[in-house]
C-alpha cells in the first residue's frame, strides 16, 4: 500500500494575552494614532464576525477547493454611501485561498475566484462589525474584560486612552 504523505499548511499558533497586548498596544502606538489624526476621526481598531459568519465562510471556500485564507487590509471609500459610518475606515476582506506550488519549488497562496453571476469573481468576505463605531455596550457595566487598553501620549496634543 502507498502512504501519501499530507504537508501540513499550518503557520500560525495559539499566542498569550500578552502577546496580543503587545501587538494591539504597537499597533495603536506606531499606525492608529497616524491613521485617526489623518482621519479627523477614531479609525477602526477591531473587525468582528460571529463564528456562523466564518463558519459559512470556510464552508464555502471548501467547496471552491480552497486550503486557506488570506486577511487583506484594506479602507472604505472616503464617501462610501452603504455604511456612512465606515467611510474612510480600515477593514479586513477575508479572500479564499488555494496554495500552488511557484518558481524552483516555492509556495503561494492563490485568490480563489468563482463563477458569479457576472462571470468570475474573488470568493471574498468583509463587511464585519467595525470598533470604532460599533464597540459594544460602551458605558454599561459589563464584567467582561476588553484587551488592548493603551494610554498613548500625543505630545502638544495630549494624551488619549485607547
Amino acid at each position: 500500500m502507498l502512504t501519501i504523505e499530507k504537508k501540513s499548511l499550518n503557520v500560525g499558533k495559539f499566542v498569550s494575552t500578552q502577546h496580543v497586548d503587545s501587538v494591539i498596544r504597537n499597533y495603536k502606538q506606531e499606525r492608529w494614532i497616524q491613521n485617526s489624526e489623518r482621519l479627523g476621526k477614531e479609525d477602526s481598531l477591531s473587525a468582528w464576525w460571529s463564528i456562523e459568519e466564518l463558519e459559512n465562510f470556510l464552508e464555502t471556500a471548501k467547496i471552491h477547493g480552497a486550503d486557506g485564507v488570506k486577511f487583506y487590509f484594506g479602507a472604505y471609500a472616503k464617501d462610501y454611501t452603504e455604511k456612512p459610518e465606515y467611510a474612510g475606515l480600515q477593514t479586513l476582506a477575508m479572500v479564499a485561498t488555494k496554495q500552488k506550488e511557484g518558481a524552483y519549488g516555492s509556495t503561494v497562496n492563490k485568490d480563489v475566484y468563482v463563477n458569479g453571476e457576472n462571470g468570475n469573481t474573488i470568493l471574498g468576505y468583509n463587511m464585519a462589525q467595525l470598533c470604532p463605531p460599533f464597540c459594544g455596550r460602551k458605558g454599561l457595566s459589563d464584567d467582561s474584560e476588553e484587551i488592548g487598553i493603551s494610554i498613548i501620549d500625543r505630545g502638544d496634543a495630549g494624551m488619549i486612552i485607547i
